[in-house]
């Protein structure tokens, strides 16, 4: 039920709206802090909530453009396993590595996640593309950004620019951290992405490697409750 044809069915039988909890090939795509506010309920009964890595790259990459602009990037998103994978090795129709043992094996796997940021971000539109790696990890992922800037900045001027929205207008959506983190400190964790200032770096002031966590199930289905709460706000 990923295209508006197919999730219309919920309509036929009687929703009022419909979230998908997918990237759609066609229904307007929202996450929230980034693009939710070009919602219209008069024109929009169906409507998608992206994907959990758009909702982790999605916010950095909005701080990082409208602060210092990005020219071009790529993403890589070290990602945990999930109901698609197989447990043990066996046939994929998708793509042969996809067919492999989750719980042993690192697979490289593609990802319109990145691409995606350009439908809620649209002066980025292709600026962005990325990929996945599918590790033997069963929750929460990381995001790996790396961009070239039109505007030179240090990567302490970086850090603070998303560190002030963190506390500021994206509070609840993107958070920031210094600690020494893992992956399992971030189970549980409610936001969409959450900046690692320890982790990454700058090759020069306009190339840059910037790392987000996010816990890929708990951190989405928040994203998903706000949605409904903010789209059911905005009913007459």
């Amino acid at each position: 039920y990923l295209s508006i044809e197919a999730a219309s069915a919920h309509i036929s039988s009687g929703a009022r709206r419909v979230v998908v909890t997918a990237p759609s090939p066609d229904a307007p795509m929202f996450v929230m802090g980034v693009n939710e506010k070009d919602y219209n309920p008069g024109s929009m009964t169906i409507v998608s909530n992206a994907s959990c890595t758009t909702n982790c790259l999605a916010p950095l990459a909005k701080v990082i453009h409208e602060n210092f602009g990005i020219v071009e990037g790529l993403m890589t998103t070290v990602h945990s396993y999930t109901a698609t994978q197989k447990t043990v090795d066996g046939p994929s129709k998708k793509d042969w590595r996809g067919g492999r043992g989750a719980h042993q094996n690192i697979i490289p796997s593609s990802t319109g996640a990145a691409k995606a940021v350009g439908k809620v971000i649209p002066e980025l539109k292709g600026k962005l593309t990325g990929m996945a790696f599918r590790v033997p990890t069963p929750n929460v992922s990381v995001v790996d950004l790396t961009c070239r800037l039109a505007k030179p900045a240090s990567y302490s001027a970086i850090t603070e620019a998303v560190k002030a929205v963190a506390k500021g207008p994206l509070a609840g959506i993107l958070a920031y951290t210094e600690d020494q983190v893992v992956s399992t400190d971030f189970n549980g964790n409610p936001h969409s992405s959450i900046f690692d200032a320890k982790a990454g770096i700058a090759l020069n002031d306009n190339f840059v490697k910037l790392v987000a966590w996010y816990d890929n199930e708990y951190g989405y289905s928040n994203r998903v409750v706000d949605l409904l709460r903010y789209m059911f706000s905005r009913e007459k």
